[in-house]
C-alpha cells in the first residue's frame, strides 16, 4: 500500500479527479477478453445440449456471432464518433434518449454485472462441491459464507488501485485461456465421428429448429457480456482509437473459443448425456474423454477464469456508477474516489448488491441458470439503447448538410445490431423481462435522490410515462412470482 493511499480517501468534490492510469491496446484487449471469458464458457456444453444438437448450435452461433460482431462494431464506431462519451453503454443511452433512460441503462448494466458476479461464485462453489459435498451446487449456507468472504476479499484488492487490478487481470487472462485451449485440442483428438454424427440432428424437443435456437440465445448473451469492456473504461485509454480496436480484437478471439468449445463437445458424448451433466459441464465432458485429470484441469482453469472475470466486471460496474454520478444522474456520494483513482463508494455499493443476490440464492431452485439468464436479460436494454443510438447517429443530418453523418456501412451495422438486440429481448421471453422490471423500477429511488440534490423537478411528463411502464412491469413480475408462474 502506498503512503498516499494510507492517508485515506479523497473527499467527493467537483474538482478534477486524480490522474487515471493510462491503458494500452494490449491491456484493454485483455480486459475485453478477461470480462467475457468467465463462468459462461465452462457451462456451454450442457446449456446448448439442453436445447439443440450440432445443426442448431451452428446456426445459433452464426446468429449470435454476427449479431454481437455488429454490436462490437457499434461500440467501435461510437468510440470514434463520440470520443467525449465515457463509460460507453450508459453514456450512449443518455446522449441519445435523455437522462432517465440513460439512468436506466446505467443501472441495468451495473445490476447485470452484480448479478453476473454472483453467478461466478455459485459456479466456483459448485465446482469445489464435486469433492466437498457440503458446498452442494453452490447454494448451501457454507457455500454462501465462503463466497461472501471471496466477494469482500476482491473488494479490498481493487480498493488498492486500478493499475494494480488491471495488471493482475492481464496475467489472469493469459492463465485462464490455457486450460480452455487444452480442452479444445484434447476434445478434437478424442472426438468420436459416430457420436458427433448422431448429435447433428439430435434434440430433446423435436420439431422446429427455431425454438431450439431461441433457447440458446440468453446463454450466448451471457458469455458475450463484456464485449463493450474497453468502452466502459475508456477514460483510462492511452489512445482513444485503441478502444474500438480492443473491442473487435477481443470479440473475435473469444468468439472462436466459445464456438469451438461447444462444437467439439458433441463428439465426446451423446446429446442427452451432455445435457444431464453437472455444471461446469466442460469438466465433465473432458473427464469422459481423458479421465479424472481432465475434470481437475478444467476445474482449476474455471476458478482462475472466474476470478479474473469477476475482477474485470467489478471494475466496470463501479466505473459506470462513477460516471453516472459525475453526470448528476446518480447521487453524489457515488463520485467519491480514493487517491488511487478507485471509485470506492461505487465499488462498495456494487459489492453490497452482489452480497444481497448471493443470499437470495439460498432460496433458489437453480441459482446458476437463473442468475445467468437474469444477468443477460438486465443487459439487453442497455445494449438495445446503444445500438439504436448508433442508428440515430448514422441517420443524422447536421444543419446545412446534404448527407447523413454516418457512412452507409455504419448505417447497416447499426440497423443489424438493433434488430439483433430486439430479437434477444424476444428470445428472453416475458418471464425474464418482468423480472428485469422488478430490478429496474425500485432503482428510480437513486434517480430521485440525484434530482433532489440538484433542486430540479423530479420527472418530466415523458419520464413519468417511462416510470409508469417500469412500475407496471414490476408489479406484473411480482404477481407472477406470487402465483408461481415465475420461479427463482
Amino acid at each position: 500500500m502506498t503512503d498516499a493511499h494510507a492517508g485515506g480517501e479523497a473527499r467527493s468534490t467537483d474538482r478534477a479527479a486524480p490522474a487515471a492510469a493510462k491503458l494500452t491496446l494490449l491491456t484493454m484487449t485483455s480486459m475485453v477478453v478477461g470480462s467475457m471469458v468467465g463462468a459462461g464458457v465452462f457451462s456451454l456444453p450442457g446449456r446448448f445440449a439442453q436445447e439443440t444438437g450440432v445443426a442448431g448450435t451452428l446456426i445459433a452461433w452464426t446468429i449470435a456471432g454476427l449479431g454481437m460482431l455488429m454490436l462490437a462494431f457499434v461500440f467501435q464506431t461510437l468510440a470514434v464518433r463520440r470520443p467525449h462519451l465515457d463509460a460507453g453503454v450508459y453514456a450512449y443511452a443518455k446522449a441519445g434518449f435523455g437522462e432517465y433512460l440513460g439512468f436506466f441503462s446505467a443501472f441495468g448494466y451495473w445490476a447485470s454485472a452484480c448479478v453476473g458476479n454472483v453467478t461466478y461464485w455459485v459456479l466456483i462453489m459448485s465446482t469445489i462441491g464435486a469433492v466437498a459435498p457440503a458446498l452442494g451446487e453452490g447454494q448451501t449456507l457454507l457455500a454462501v459464507v465462503l463466497s461472501s468472504i471471496g466477494l469482500w476479499g476482491v473488494f479490498l484488492l481493487i480498493r488498492r488501485g486500478v493499475k494494480e487490478a488491471t495488471a493482475i487481470n492481464r496475467i489472469v487472462t493469459v492463465a485462464k485461456l490455457v486450460p480452455i485451449l487444452v480442452f479444445i485440442l484434447l476434445a478434437l483428438f478424442c472426438l468420436k465421428p459416430d457420436v458427433f454424427a448422431r448429435n447433428i440432428t439430435a434434440t430433446h424437443h423435436g420439431g422446429a429448429l427455431f425454438p431450439q435456437i431461441r433457447g440458446t440465445m440468453l446463454v450466448t448473451v451471457f458469455v458475450f457480456l463484456g464485449v463493450e469492456g474497453a468502452n466502459v473504461y475508456s477514460r483510462h485509454a492511452k489512445r482513444r482509437e485503441d478502444v474500438g480496436r480492443a473491442t473487435v480484437l477481443g470479440f473475435l478471439s473469444v468468439f472462436a473459443i466459445f464456438a469451438s468449445v461447444t462444437i467439439v463437445s458433441y463428439g465426446i458424448l451423446p446429446l442427452h448425456e451432455i445435457a444431464a451433466l453437472r455444471q461446469p459441464s466442460m469438466g465433465q465432458v473432458l473427464q469422459a474423454a481423458v479421465g479424472t485429470w481432465g475434470n481437475v484441469l478444467v476445474s482449476v482453469g474455471l476458478i482462475v477464469s472466474v476470478l479474473g472475470a469477476y475482477l474485470a466486471w467489478s471494475l466496470m460496474a463501479a466505473e459506470v456508477l462513477l460516471v453516472a454520478a459525475r453526470d448528476d444522474d446518480m447521487p453524489r456520494f457515488l463520485r467519491r474516489l480514493s487517491v488511487a483513482d478507485v471509485p470506492v463508494a461505487a465499488l462498495f455499493l456494487s459489492t453490497c448488491l452482489s452480497q444481497l443476490v448471493l443470499v437470495i440464492t439460498l432460496f433458489s431452485g437453480d441459482a446458476f441458470n437463473f442468475t445467468l439468464d437474469l444477468t443477460s436479460a438486465l443487459s439487453l436494454i442497455p445494449y438495445l439503447l446503444a445500438a439504436v443510438y448508433a442508428l440515430k447517429i448514422a441517420l443524422h443530418r447536421p444543419p446545412g448538410a446534404t448527407r447523413r453523418e454516418g457512412t452507409t456501412r455504419e448505417l447497416v451495422v447499426a440497423a443489424l445490431a438493433t434488430l439483433y438486440t430486439a430479437f434477444l429481448l424476444y428470445a428472453a421471453g416475458l418471464k425474464f423481462v418482468l423480472v428485469a422490471f422488478i430490478v429496474y423500477a425500485p432503482a428510480t429511488v437513486l434517480f430521485v435522490m440525484a434530482r433532489r440534490e440538484q433542486g430540479r423537478p423530479l420527472f418530466s411528463l415523458r419520464e413519468l410515462v417511462i416510470l409508469a411502464v417500469s412500475v407496471a412491469g414490476a408489479i406484473a413480475g411480482l404477481a407472477a412470482i406470487a402465483t408461481g408462474w415465475i420461479q427463482l
